[in-house]
């Protein structure tokens, strides 16, 4: 049976109030995007719902993408944006190895240092990686989740930022990958589509977007 999830595209309205507060604060955009997955789900909502989402800004438009196991876009603020919702099963069912793919996902690459005396214990300090470092983690994770890419682009985001009185201090550094890439193992793939990749997924990190892409 294939995997079950839906993902909402929602093209905002600049001009909603709920639109603009979200675009500024990172914890308020969560808890919108939190509205749209049943309620009563533990200690780990999010996780539970399969809650994803990315922002894809233009010149012309900013355009929302939320995935989860579930969603109801009739609870987002009145007048949020213009909302198109769609299964993922076809995506799924296509999926199948040596299938060449274009992606899409923004990612916080990073690495977790420690000095010698926190060699023994799980402390140490979460690092951003940049450039070619950040270039190897993304071939790294995307081995690891059915992908082999063969050609990147790199793309800094700017973070929205969490606000208010005490808000938690953002240390994710955001980069949008785009490129093509071939199925290697479609369960594995269809795993990281449905849970994300990476850290900073309550920041809009993680979402994988795939489409058929011609073969080369």
């Amino acid at each position: 049976m294939s995997p079950r999830a839906a993902i909402a595209r929602i093209r905002l309205n600049p001009h909603n109030r709920a639109v603009q507060r979200d675009l500024h604060d990172a914890t308020q955009m969560h808890r919108t995007l939190m509205r749209m997955v049943p309620d009563g789900l533990g200690d780990g909502p999010r996780q539970t719902a399969g809650l994803l989402y990315r922002l894809d800004e233009s010149d012309t438009a900013s355009t929302l993408l939320v995935q989860a196991n579930t969603l109801d876009p009739t609870r987002l603020p009145d007048g949020y944006g213009h909302i198109d919702v769609k299964d993922l099963t076809p995506l799924f069912t296509a999926l199948k190895k040596g299938l060449a793919v274009r992606y899409r996902i923004v990612l916080n690459p990073s690495k977790r240092e420690r000095t010698p005396a926190e060699q023994k214990n799980k402390c140490g300090k979460i690092v951003p990686l940049a450039g070619p470092d950040a270039d190897q983690w993304w071939k790294r994770r995307a081995t690891d989740a059915g992908l082999h890419i063969h050609s990147l682009l790199p793309t800094p985001v700017t973070s929205v930022q969490p606000r208010g009185k005490g808000a938690p201090r953002m240390r994710h550094k955001l980069l949008r990958y785009d490129g093509t890439a071939t199925v290697t193992d479609p369960d594995a793939l269809a795993h990281a589509v449905l849970t994300g990749i990476g850290r900073a997924k309550p920041y809009g990190a993680g979402l994988l977007s795939l489409a058929p892409a011609a073969a080369a």
